[in-house]
């Protein structure tokens, strides 16, 4: 059964990417109608009115099928038709639920939440979730009624061109969201898209059903019923997860990390970074910190001119509120920058995915004092005290003794490769 249903995406996925002409079409007539200035996605007010566009098209077509495939599980007495159309009723439910969400998400920051309420967003897609989660239930119960009670089943043309629009119009609109979703980087919308997908596979089997018992008798309805049931639990409990995991705070993606690293790194006079910590309050609400080194003997106004351009560029090209603290390191000393690597190459033998800063070197009369921080990823396996014994020992293969003065810090973004 898993093999059919990872086959059919494939099938869909392929038919998308061979569809220029139709994905063009689709996805650009109601974007030049309704939203100004399209390309500019950064701009919350842009982002909005796309997820206010997904949510009202989406409330449309949902209550559409609704009432289409109501009549049908009517006349033809299918469960399982019946079933679908709750499920529509689910999605139109949760197309609302966005839309409020998004209307929400955009109102300003006042006094009791100071960073905005753009999680208004991540909530939307939890409601959407549960309810979701709801509906599977319910129907679950129906179709084990039906299935221990089963009645007359009549499916006629009028049910077949039913189900078959359904598919036709959920296939648009899990293009159409997917295609907004991933324009504007909203998990809402993404979310929206696979449930969109999913109903494509769950109304196909409901007509599969109904092929089967036209042509052959054989009963399937209850049964089918159950199995759109369960289909739609389970991606109920995956979208509360893929929800969740926002609102509990993840760790920011590894290109965003590399990206904001490597470009700190481009400005004059930054000889490194670390301990960037970013704070996700919604889109378009990043937050974030991180420490820059600069040589000691930078000119204070001057380096302190350098961090300002740094946080508004990308304030103003990213949307990233971003905070540095500025850390002076020693440079120009002829022993410091053998000892860094000596002491990068100690921590790198160990894993490779250890990171060093804030390196210091002061010599004594019979040993040499490495004094620095240590960057560890999550997970890692060993302790501090074992880690540090660890390095101590690695160090010891130069031409003088170390004594290594070491902190260890956990990574609260992940460490790019």
């Amino acid at each position: 059964m898993f093999f059919c249903i990872k086959s059919f995406k494939g099938a869909w996925g392929d038919f998308f990417k061979s569809s220029p002409r139709f994905k063009c079409f689709m996805s650009s007539l109601f974007v030049r109608l309704f939203i100004k200035d399209p390309e500019n996605v950064k701009d919350p007010k842009v982002r909005a009115a796309y997820g206010k566009l997904c949510g009202v098209l989406g409330i449309f077509c949902n209550l559409l099928l609704v009432c289409g495939k109501f009549l049908a599980g009517l006349f033809s007495g299918s469960i399982a038709v019946m079933a679908d159309a709750v499920n529509n009723l689910s999605d139109a439910a949760g197309s609302l639920i966005t839309l409020v969400g998004f209307r929400l998400s955009q109102k300003p920051a006042d006094s009791n939440h100071p960073f905005g309420h753009a999680r208004f967003e991540y909530i939307a897609g939890l409601a959407v979730a549960v309810l979701v989660m709801v509906i599977g239930i319910e129907l679950g119960k129906s179709s084990i009624d039906k299935i221990l009670h089963p009645g007359e089943v009549s499916f006629g043309l009028l049910t077949f061109a039913i189900l078959a629009g359904s598919i036709l119009l959920k296939l648009w609109m899990a293009f159409f969201n997917r295609n907004i979703g991933r324009k504007i980087g909203s998990g809402t919308l993404e979310a929206t898209y696979a449930d969109s997908r999913n109903d494509v596979l769950a109304t196909s089997a409901v007509l599969a059903a109904a092929l089967v018992h036209h042509f052959t008798g054989l009963y399937l309805d209850g049964w089918m019923g159950l199995a759109v049931a369960v289909f739609i639990l389970v991606n109920g409990c995956l979208l509360v997860r893929d929800t969740l995991n926002p609102l509990l705070g993840t760790a920011p993606d590894p290109s965003f990390v590399r990206y904001v690293e490597e470009k700190i790194e481009s400005y004059p006079g930054v000889l490194g970074t670390h301990d960037l910590v970013v704070h996700d309050y919604g889109p378009g609400r990043r937050f974030a910190s991180a420490h820059v080194e600069m040589s000691r003997h930078e000119d204070v106004m001057e380096a302190h001119d350098i961090i300002d351009n740094i946080e508004w560029d990308f304030l103003s090209e990213d949307k990233l509120h971003l905070i540095i603290h500025y850390d002076p390191i020693d440079s120009g000393q002829a022993e410091l920058d053998p000892a860094r690597s000596r002491a990068i190459k100690a921590i790198e033998s160990i894993d490779p995915r250890l990171r060093l800063h804030d390196f210091r070197l002061i010599a004594g009369r019979r040993h040499d004092n490495y004094i620095f921080d240590v960057v560890v990823p999550s997970g890692f396996g060993h302790g501090p005290d074992e880690l540090k014994r660890q390095i101590e020992a690695k160090l010891q293969n130069g031409p003088r003794p170390v004594h290594a003065h070491i902190t260890v810090d956990d990574s609260y973004s992940p460490i790019p490769k």
